[in-house]
């Protein structure tokens, strides 16, 4: 009997296989490939959580430390941010147009040359600087990793690849502070950025010889309008949000007017990109539920996430007394549930349905937000860490199915594109979280310190106002003033707990309108693939299989 010409085979006989899209020899090496590109991840991740632990031994005076201000310190981690999300979208798009392993090798020596420079500073200024560096190198690397993985694996595999890719991210958040601790109990504070450079270069090694290359095989003219107009639009808003943390004051003219400036230039970059007959971003994505429901769940729980992390250092270190390493130690359990079912949620998916599990992973988020309240100064330290392994296992059922349905949504063409436009919310949530919920922290701290640190003789209005910013401030204070001080420690750790409580409320209030967005508009099964010969904005057609 002749074969069926559809392609299916003789009646009764099964389905035939989908045409493979990546090519044979890719196919074989993909999961060496996958392990080459999580420690590309790891070192980007890493670095974010590892520098938190050498704050305190940085703002110590020459030699042991460079002698940074509270300023100076919070700008170190603020430069990263800002470069690294000003410079993703287009980080994207170059991999999209020029080859991603290009762009992902170039992000990497980029990144390790910064991370030497930094080691080597003389100055807080210089650090600054050199932190720049390594953001603009990390926005190089994030996209074109998770572009590759799409373009290296078939879509039945492409949720557990990306699962796997997710979990690497809870590895490094704890694997950051513990390393970072053990590094500064033996050797100088550059040491916690020296150690990225032997993972660098083993990184470049293995990618240049085991990483294929993948671009836009039909990339049409480039949209530098579009591209200036986004960069300068995510640097206001970020900056702005960053700058209002800080003063933890958004009516400041300075922070509201550059909010307000990236707002509009970036209102401008929408109009100027629906107009365009060759975009930089194709608008037409977000008319997609699979991709803007995903993408804004991912930027609601990171906004929720960095948030509650930036309280939890300071409940861990300056209220209950614990080192830096044992601080780290701590995050233990969150990291570990965020590798255990981060893996394994694609079975879960398989049967619930994208939706289901999104909007249950967001209201376990919320409600272990608003469990912080069960915090207090003396609370069983299990009761944390209990907490913290339901937000890590939450968090796991929420980022790789969110990524996949993001990641599917597109042409596996412009897998970069749409990779930079994941990891820009979330760098824009996590930024925006650090600081609206930053400034609540400190806001209500003050309001609960201000009576006491009134009360207390010896002080100026000037150094009143500066122990009241913090509860490092307040407690920084109060050993200079010897005895007299103690009697404000107390009221300072009770303050900072309602403080901790009342921002915890807010995070879970975030989390919740994720869940509310993803219950709403995210499809119950996720994307469909795009069809091939699809139309692209400028009239050609998507080519099935040229990503590869």
């Amino acid at each position: 009997m002749a074969d069926d010409p559809s392609g299916n085979g003789p009646p009764g006989a099964a389905p035939a296989a989908p045409p493979r899209r990546v090519p044979e020899a890719v196919h074989r090496r993909r999961w060496a490939i996958l392990a080459v590109l999580l420690l590309s991840l790891l070192i980007v991740v890493l670095d974010n959580s590892i520098l938190n632990v050498a704050m305190k031994t940085i703002a110590t005076p020459a030699p042991t430390g460079l002698g940074a201000t509270q300023s100076e310190l919070e700008w170190a981690i603020n430069s990263y941010t800002l470069v690294f999300a000003g410079i993703l979208f287009t980080a994207g798009l170059l991999g999209d147009r020029l080859g991603r392993k290009k762009v992902l090798l170039f992000g990497m020596v980029v990144f390790g040359a910064g991370s030497v420079l930094s080691a080597f500073s003389g100055s807080p200024h210089e650090l600054i600087a050199f932190r720049a560096v390594m953001g603009f190198g990390g926005a190089f690397v994030m996209p074109a990793t998770l572009a590759i993985i799409v373009n290296v694996f078939e879509r039945d595999e492409q949720p557990k690849a990306i699962g796997i890719w997710a979990g690497a991210v809870g590895l490094a958040v704890a694997i950051g502070p513990i390393t970072g601790g053990i590094l500064l109990d033996h050797f100088w504070w550059g040491s916690v950025f020296l150690v990225n450079v032997p993972i660098v270069i083993t990184a470049v090694i293995a990618m240049s010889l085991l990483v294929p290359d993948s671009k836009d095989p039909r990339p049409g003219r480039l949209d530098p309008l579009g591209v200036v107009l986004s960069v300068a639009g995510l640097v206001l808003l970020v900056y702005g949000i960053i700058k209002g943390g800080q003063l933890a004051d958004f009516t400041d003219p300075e922070v509201y007017g550059t909010v307000c400036g990236g707002l509009l230039v970036l209102v401008l970059f929408v109009v100027h990109e629906r107009r365009s007959t060759h975009p930089a971003l194709d608008m037409r994505w977000f008319r997609k539920p699979a991709f803007s429901a995903a993408v804004s769940s991912i930027a609601l729980v990171f906004f929720a996430l960095m948030g509650v992390t930036f309280f939890t250092v300071f409940y861990t270190q300056s209220v209950r007394g614990f080192t830096p390493l044992q601080s780290g130690l701590l995050m233990l359990p969150l990291a570990a549930a965020h590798m255990f079912f981060a893996v394994r949620v694609r079975r879960v998916v398989a049967k619930l349905g994208v939706r289901v599990v999104c909007t249950g992973g967001m209201v376990m988020v919320a409600a272990t937000m608003a469990a912080f309240l069960l915090l207090d100064r003396d609370t069983p330290v299990w009761v944390l860490e209990v907490l913290l392994f339901f937000q890590g296992a939450s968090m796991a059922h929420i980022m790789p199915p969110a990524t996949v349905s993001i990641m599917q949504s597109l042409p596996r063409e412009r897998a970069g594109s749409g990779s930079a436009v994941n990891n820009t919310f979330r760098q824009l949530g996590g930024a925006l979280g650090i600081a609206v919920l930053g400034s609540v922290l400190s806001t209500t701290y003050r309001d609960g310190i201000s009576a006491r640190l009134d009360a207390v003789p010896g002080l100026t209005g000037e150094a009143r106002h500066a122990a009241g910013e913090s509860i490092e401030a307040t407690l920084n204070a109060a050993a200079r003033l010897g005895p007299q001080g103690k009697a404000i420690v107390g009221p300072a750790n009770d303050a900072f707990v309602h403080a901790m409580h009342v921002t915890a409320l807010c995070a879970s209030a975030s989390a919740l309108l994720g869940a509310v967005v993803v219950g709403l508009f995210l499809p119950k099964r996720g994307s469909a693939p795009p069809a091939a010969g699809a139309a692209r904005p400028d009239g050609r057609k998507e080519q099935a299989g040229a990503g590869a």
